[in-house]
């Protein structure tokens, strides 16, 4: 194999492991940016409804594999894992703890999600323990595929090349349409610009904060679920999760759903590369790449400067 060669192969295994790998942070970090815009807080227990949605997944399914389930159920089973963790704990976690804490000083919101992470974290160990969890039937079902780039063939999971990126790109394109189309997107696009206008008009800002928070929640568990039949669960994957969103949503802009899918597949992108070039800078390469977009423009590459009151 000719060098120009085995560098070509390199380069595409890095832009089809960065393009997945963005699929999988642009869940979690859109659900974050989504919340933010509305509740004007920045949840780092997101986390932690990251790694529940993939521990809550892989247990369906491999609770469903050993009933002798067919392996292509195995990919609603993720959907459907989400969606329970979503409307499970959003509305728990919005209800008791983040309304209470909406008028309080931002430090204050981030040192209770903060403190409801690490519970959520314990919970984690108390439920599903401390050893790897793996259900990797979807994976194995979708197979692989060959890649044609640069007159070569890569090898390539079908799961990896289509299932998460797809998704993304399907969650995009329905956060847009509903956030521009229905009467609800624009109910919440009212509450995030101006909550006591939107009571005003006689919308009912807790119902939207309420629905707005599921859905964040259900993105950061179906990123999870998805996640799932490519990863190994291990305590604190939530944790290193909801930083790598951080990175995505400051690099964005805060509030910013189009720009999350861009700085997504940034970070997706950079750190890839920085994988198969230079392994030994792969968790810098993310935060270096919001500082350098924050030196040039502190609001994000989205972000619009916002006046304040003093």
């Amino acid at each position: 194999m000719s060098w120009l060669s085995e560098n070509g192969i390199l380069v595409g295994l890095a832009l089809l492991d960065g393009l997945s790998y963005a699929g999988a942070v642009f869940m979690v970090a859109v659900g974050l940016n989504l919340v933010f815009g509305v509740l004007r807080v920045l949840n780092v227990a997101h986390g932690s409804l990251y790694a529940i949605g993939g521990y809550a997944a892989a247990s369906l399914g491999l609770f469903a594999v050993s009933l002798g389930a067919p392996p292509w159920l195995g990919l609603p089973i993720l959907l459907v894992a989400a969606i329970l963790v979503g409307i499970v704990l959003g509305p728990l976690i919005e209800r008791f703890l983040l309304r209470r804490m909406q008028d309080s000083e931002p430090v204050l919101q981030l040192l209770v999600t903060f403190a409801l992470f690490m519970i959520l974290e314990d919970l984690q160990k108390l439920i599903w323990g401390v050893q790897p969890l793996v259900f990797d039937a979807p994976l194995k079902w979708l197979g692989t595929v060959d890649v044609p780039f640069g007159g070569d063939v890569i090898p390539f999971t079908a799961y990896q090349l289509y299932v998460l990126p797809g998704v993304a790109v399907l969650t995009l394109a329905g956060l847009a349409f509903v956030l521009r189309r229905t009467l609800i997107g624009r109910m919440v696009v009212a509450v995030t610009v101006d909550r006591e206008a939107a009571r005003a008009m006689g919308i009912d800002a807790a119902r939207v904060t309420l629905l707005t928070f599921t859905a964040g929640a259900a993105l950061a568990a179906l990123g999870g679920a998805l996640a799932a039949p490519t990863v190994s669960l291990v305590p604190g994957v939530g944790a290193s999760t909801v930083v790598l969103s951080f990175a995505v949503v400051a690099t964005a802009g805060l509030g910013q759903i189009e720009g999350a899918a861009v700085a997504a597949l940034l970070i997706g992108l950079g750190r890839s590369f920085a994988v198969y070039v230079a392994p030994e800078f792969e968790v810098v390469v993310p935060y270096a790449i919001m500082v350098a977009v924050l030196l040039v423009r502190p609001q994000g590459l989205f972000g619009v400067a916002e006046t304040r009151r003093i």
